[in-house]
């Protein structure tokens, strides 16, 4: 078995500074490796990025994380990301990466994801450029994640992850406005999850949202945005593939 403590949307600042750290360097015992689903910053400025990383960086377990929409605010989010992995933080963008936790090989594929809604309200590469370039920046994401779920299940994962901070499906987003649902996620990504295969999908980004629900296809999606949790983080209990058969 592997515990998966997974988190997003931690908005740290100055202000803040110190106060997560206390909850991440106390994983040890409690988890195997720490999930970020982004939105580590408020405003994606290179000062609170450097926070982030005082707050990440001595985790005693692996920790793996992708940026949100709040860390690219500022354009800054390439130097906030090359921060985090000097600091011995895995950040995914379209990729994944495969981290032994106590003899389970696990597998993490992911990256910021986009908007774009879900089946029967979703937005369509029609009209407008700027239109079209909205729809297809999810898609082309989507078809990353979907490679980049299928290297690592290639590769012997016993366990695989897809994190995203913007969500594959609409179920997790319930008590959010129905209007901004377009702009919370894609059904895209969760096509990409489903066709590739993975044991556990993590998002963020929708505080409002709920913490649980299914793709179409019966993979296990969880919402672990801060303010959905109430607390520091959520601990997810996996079996490897091996055990399960």
């Amino acid at each position: 078995m592997i515990r998966v403590a997974a988190v997003g949307d931690i908005h740290v600042g100055a202000d803040t500074a110190g106060r997560y750290r206390r909850h991440v360097t106390g994983l040890a015992g409690h988890a195997d490796v720490l999930l970020v689903a982004g939105d580590l910053t408020r405003h994606g400025t290179v000062e609170e990025g450097r926070v982030a990383v005082e707050e990440l960086k001595d985790a005693p377990v692996p920790v793996i994380a992708v940026l949100g929409n709040h860390d690219h605010h500022s354009d800054a989010q390439d130097e906030i990301a090359a921060m985090l992995r000097d600091a011995g933080i895995i950040v995914l963008e379209g990729d994944g990466a495969i981290v032994d936790c106590d003899g389970v090989r696990l597998g993490v594929a992911g990256g910021k994801g986009f908007g774009g809604g879900f089946p029967g309200r979703s937005a369509g590469e029609f009209g407008e450029r700027v239109m079209k370039e909205f729809v297809r920046e999810t898609r082309s994401f989507s078809e990353r994640l979907r490679q980049a779920l299928t290297e690592v299940n290639e590769a012997g994962a016993d366990v695989t992850i897809a994190l995203t901070h913007y969500s594959p499906i609409k179920e997790t987003l319930a008590g959010e406005p129905l209007e901004i649902y377009p702009f919370l996620g894609s059904y895209l990504m969760a096509e990409a999850i489903d066709e590739a295969g993975a044991d556990l999908a993590v998002h963020g980004h929708a505080h409002l949202g709920s913490e649980k629900g299914v793709t179409s296809a019966g993979t296990r999606v969880r919402n672990v945005a801060l303010p959905v949790l109430g607390q520091a983080y959520a601990v997810y209990c996996l079996e490897p593939a091996a055990t399960r058969a």
